[in-house]
C-alpha cells in the first residue's frame, strides 16, 4: 500500500499547466482540485502567470518550497519530458501524466522515455493519455470530468478517459459513491495489479469496479486479483471481446486486448466478476456495495406477478442458481395474509390484489428467517398500490428487520416506478427497473459468494 499512498493521500500537488483560460483543461484541473476541498497544499504552475484562481503560480515545481508529492502534468507531450526531469529535482514523488500523443498514436519511444526518466528520479507515473484522479476520503478530485462525485466505497479504475469521464456522471445519477476513480489509460507504469494492491488495503475501498482493455502484466493481475478478491468483490467490464472491439482498443490507448476467452478464464481463477456491458456493471456494484455477504444460497422470491417471477426464476437459472421450495414457518405467516388461492411456492406470488402492507410483512418475515439467505421482491404497478407506497414499505421492512440479508428489488412500470426506484436507490437498497437485472444482481452476489469459498479454500493453508 506504502507505494501508492503518497499518491492517494499526498501532502502537496502541483497542477503543470493551471491556466487563467477557464476552457484549459489545466484550469479545470485546478479549478477540481480547489473546489471539491482538497486540504493540502496547492501549487499552480504556469511560467506565464502570477496567479491561478487567487493562489500564487509559480514558473516551474522545482521552484516550489513546500513539499510536492504529486505532479498532474498537463501540458503537450512535446514538453512533458522537461516536466519530468523538472519534478524530479523538486522530489516529486508521483506524476499524473495527463496528455496524450504517447502509445496510443505510436510514439511508444517517448512513453517509455517518460517512464524511464521518472524511475531514474524516484517517481510512479499515472498514464499517460488520462482525465486524472479522484480520492474522496480526502477531498481530492484531480480530474476534468464533474466535480461533485458522491463518496463512497466503490473504486473504480478506467482505462478509457471519455467513457470514465461519462461514467463519473453516472455514478452521481445512479447514486453510487465512490472512494476512488482512476483513469489509467496507456498504463506506462502504474496499472491495474499495483491499484488493486492499494485497495486492498484500502479500508475505505469495499469494491472496486474496472474498465479495462488490456492488461500488461496478465499472471501479476491474477495473482493480485485473487488475494483481494478473499476480501472484496472485483468487477470488471472487459472490452475487445471481439475482434472488431480489440481493433479499437489498440488504436484507443494501445492497448493489446488479448484472447477473450483467456481473460475469461482468468477471471474465474481469480474470483473476479466479469461483465459486458456498463449497466450490467452499475447493476453489480448497487447490489455489491450496499448489501451484506449472504451466508448462503437460499433466495425467495416475492411478487406480485406471476409472469415477473417466471422472468427472475428463468433469469437466476441462467446464472445457476435454482429456487427451492420456501420454509414452513415462512410460507405459514405469509398465508396470514393473501388470499387463498396465491401460490406460496418460490416465488411467492401475493397477488395483483397484494397491499402495500403485505410486501411489508412478507418482505419483513423473509429477511427474519434464518432458512433464507436472500430477497427478490418483485413489483409491478397495479391500481390498487403506488410504487412509491410499495417502496416506502419494503425500506420499512428492511429497517426493522432484525438481520441484514441481501435484498434486491425490481419495481416495473412507468413514471411512477423509476421515482419509486430512485427512492429506494438514495436509501442504498437496490432498486431497478426490470425482474430480469434485479435477478442477475442478486445472483451476482451468490456468484461472488462462491468465487471467494473457491478462493479460500485453494490459496489458504489447510484450505
Amino acid at each position: 500500500m506504502s507505494s501508492l499512498k503518497d499518491l492517494f493521500s499526498p501532502r502537496g500537488i502541483a497542477v503543470v499547466g493551471a491556466s487563467k483560460d477557464p476552457t484549459k483543461i489545466g484550469h479545470l484541473i485546478l479549478k477540481n482540485v480547489v473546489e471539491y476541498g482538497y486540504g493540502g497544499k496547492i501549487y499552480p504552475v504556469n511560467p506565464a502567470a502570477d496567479e491561478v484562481l487567487g493562489l500564487k503560480a509559480y514558473p516551474a515545481v522545482s521552484t516550489i518550497s513546500g513539499g510536492v508529492d504529486v505532479v498532474v502534468v498537463s501540458v503537450p507531450s512535446a514538453k512533458v519530458l522537461d516536466v519530468v526531469d523538472d519534478a524530479g529535482k523538486a522530489g516529486a514523488k508521483h506524476l499524473v501524466v495527463i496528455a496524450a500523443g504517447f502509445k496510443e498514436v505510436g510514439n511508444v519511444e517517448l512513453e517509455n522515455e517518460l517512464v524511464r526518466r521518472a524511475r531514474k528520479h524516484g517517481m510512479r507515473v499515472l498514464g499517460p493519455n488520462i482525465f486524472g484522479y479522484v480520492y474522496t476520503p480526502v477531498k481530492l478530485n484531480a480530474t476534468f470530468g464533474p466535480r461533485d462525485v458522491i463518496p463512497g466505497n466503490v473504486a473504480f479504475i478506467t482505462q478509457s478517459g471519455a467513457l470514465g469521464i461519462a461514467l463519473m456522471g453516472s455514478t452521481i445519477l445512479e447514486g453510487i459513491g465512490i472512494s476512488a476513480l482512476v483513469s489509467v489509460g496507456n498504463k506506462a507504469d502504474i496499472d491495474d495489479a499495483d491499484l488493486l494492491e492499494f485497495f486492498d488495503e484500502d479500508p475505505n475501498t469495499s469494491v472496486v469496479l474496472i474498465y479495462m482493455e488490456g492488461v500488461n502484466d496478465g499472471r501479476r493481475f491474477v495473482n493480485v486479483a485473487s488475494r483481494i478478491s478473499m476480501k472484496k468483490p472485483v468487477v470488471v467490464i472487459k472490452s475487445g471481446r471481439t475482434e472488431a472491439g480489440a481493433r479499437a482498443a489498440a488504436s484507443h490507448t494501445g492497448s493489446l486486448a488479448g484472447n477473450v476467452a483467456l481473460y475469461e478464464t482468468a477471471f474465474r481463477q481469480s474470483g473476479v466478476l466479469s461483465v459486458k456491458s456498463v449497466e450490467e456493471a452499475f447493476d453489480f456494484v448497487k447490489t455489491l456495495s450496499w448489501n451484506p455477504l449472504p451466508s448462503g444460497e437460499r433466495v425467495v422470491v416475492i411478487t406480485n406477478g406471476g409472469g415477473a417471477g417466471v422472468q427472475a426464476s428463468d433469469t437466476l437459472a441462467d446464472d445457476g442458481l435454482y429456487l427451492e421450495k420456501p420454509p414452513q414457518d415462512f410460507v405459514e405467516e405469509v398465508k396470514k395474509i393473501v388470499p387463498p388461492f396465491a401460490s406460496l411456492a418460490n416465488p411467492v406470488d401475493l397477488t395483483g390484489m397484494a397491499s402495500e402492507d403485505w410486501y411489508y410483512k412478507s418482505v419483513k418475515t423473509a429477511l427474519e428467517n434464518r432458512e433464507i439467505d436472500a430477497v427478490l421482491v418483485l413489483y409491478c404497478h397495479t391500481a390498487l398500490t403506488s410504487p412509491m407506497g410499495v417502496a416506502r414499505a419494503i425500506h420499512r421492512a428492511v429497517g426493522e428487520a432484525g438481520a441484514r440479508k441481501p435484498i434486491s428489488v425490481a419495481i416495473i412500470g412507468g413514471l411512477e416506478a423509476y421515482e419509486a426506484i430512485r427512492y429506494l436507490t438514495n436509501l442504498k437498497v437496490p432498486a431497478y427497473p426490470t425482474p430480469e437485472r434485479a435477478a442477475h444482481a442478486i445472483a451476482a452476489q451468490i456468484r461472488y459468494r462462491r468465487y471467494r469459498e473457491y478462493l479460500l479454500k485453494r490459496i489458504l493453508p489447510g484450505g
